[in-house]
This record gives C-alpha cells, sequence and structure tokens, in this order.
C-alpha cells in the first residue's frame, strides 16, 4: 500500500493528540477521586513526552496505519495510589475507562462535526485526515477497552468479577503486563484486526444513524 508521507505525519499528529487525551482523562479522573500522584509526577499536562512509550504509542499504530490495519496503541500506564482513590476496585475502573470514553467522544463529536461540513465526503486530503481523525479515535477506544491485563478493560472486569478471577488478574498485569498484549497481538493478529473492523464499522454506521443518515 503506497503511503503518502505527508498523511504519515499526519496521522503521527493525530496519534499523539488522541493519545494524550485518553491519558490525560485518567489522570484528571483519578484526581477528582482523591489520588494526586499523577499530577505530582507531572501526568496531568498536554506534553507528549510526559505520556508516550515509543513502541505501543508510536511505533504500533503507525505500523497498523502503514500496513491498512485498524489503528490501535496505548501509553505509559497513569501511576494511581489506590489507597488515596475512592471507591476501591469502581473508582479504579472510572479511572480506566475514562481514557477510552474520552477517544468515544472525540471521534463521536468529530463525525458529527465533519459530517455535518461535509468534510468527510471530500475525496482529498482534508477529508482524509477528517476520516482518520474519527478511525484512530475509535480504534483506541475498541483496543483498550479490551478485557485484557494491563489494559483499561482489565480494570472493569476486575471489578464486577469475583475474587478468583481478580487474583489471576492482578497475576497476569505483574508479571507478563504489557508483554501479554503483544504476544496476544502477534498469535492473534488476523482475528485482533477483523474484531476490531467489525467494531469499528459497527460504531461508525451508529454515528450515521444518529445523524440521520441511515
Amino acid at each position: 500500500m503506497r503511503m503518502n508521507f505527508g498523511m504519515i505525519v499526519v496521522v503521527l499528529g493525530l496519534i499523539l493528540v488522541s493519545m494524550i487525551l485518553h491519558e490525560l482523562a485518567h489522570g484528571v479522573v483519578a484526581y477528582m477521586l482523591g489520588d494526586d500522584t499523577a499530577k505530582k509526577q507531572g501526568r496531568l499536562s498536554l506534553n507528549p513526552l510526559k505520556h508516550l512509550d515509543p513502541i505501543i504509542s508510536i511505533a504500533l499504530p503507525l505500523l497498523m496505519f502503514i500496513s491498512g490495519g485498524p489503528i490501535f496503541g496505548g501509553a505509559k500506564p497513569v501511576p494511581i495510589n489506590t489507597r488515596n482513590l475512592k471507591g476501591g476496585a469502581w473508582g479504579m475502573a472510572l479511572v480506566a475507562i475514562a481514557g477510552p470514553i474520552t477517544n468515544f467522544l472525540l471521534a463521536l463529536i468529530g463525525f458529527v462535526i465533519f459530517y455535518h461540513t461535509g468534510l468527510l465526503s471530500e475525496n482529498n486530503f482534508i477529508g482524509s485526515v477528517c476520516a482518520n481523525f474519527v478511525t484512530i479515535n475509535l480504534g483506541f477506544f475498541v483496543f483498550n477497552i479490551l478485557p485484557i491485563p494491563p489494559l483499561d478493560g482489565s480494570r472493569v472486569l476486575y471489578a464486577i468479577s469475583p475474587d478468583g478471577v481478580r487474583n489471576v488478574l492482578e497475576k497476569l498485569e505483574n508479571t507478563v503486563g504489557i508483554w501479554l498484549v503483544f504476544g496476544l497481538i502477534l498469535i492473534f493478529s488476523a482475528f485482533l484486526t477483523k474484531l476490531m473492523s467489525g467494531a469499528i464499522t459497527g460504531i461508525i454506521q451508529f454515528f450515521l444513524m444518529l445523524v440521520g443518515a441511515t
């Protein structure tokens, strides 16, 4: 697939913006629930260097974009002191889900604006930028709600699970962590691509219904 260098640069910029706001949402909600650890460590910041991991935040999503797959990725986990956090496991679940929900809202707001201004229907560079903004944020949303440690969805699963399942989730996160995610991506890449593409397509159909296009 032939890629325009300018579009790759734009996609990298969109990835950075989407990821920064994702991580900022984690830190802000944690702060609202009584934990100022992220604030003290400078994570309540729009500076991408505070949040991004060069592999999972930049290389992985760019590789997926260049290969034509759904764009997804993650960032350095926001530091949380659960002893300070109100709500226990549910508080942690709220902190975790704040990131993906932010990406979902960015995609929804962007879609509505771009649709009604006609930008999404433009078959040019600007139209591609708008479409990528929506799909990148949906990719981050779908990927991060997967219930696999240490992704955000595992925190929600932890909150609703019995102690036995919680112990397994804790052991997986503490022992293999992000390497589990990398392993699953490598082993089940075709299935994951199909799953995420289907989910993103379904959400876009939902967006079209909301704007009265279907």
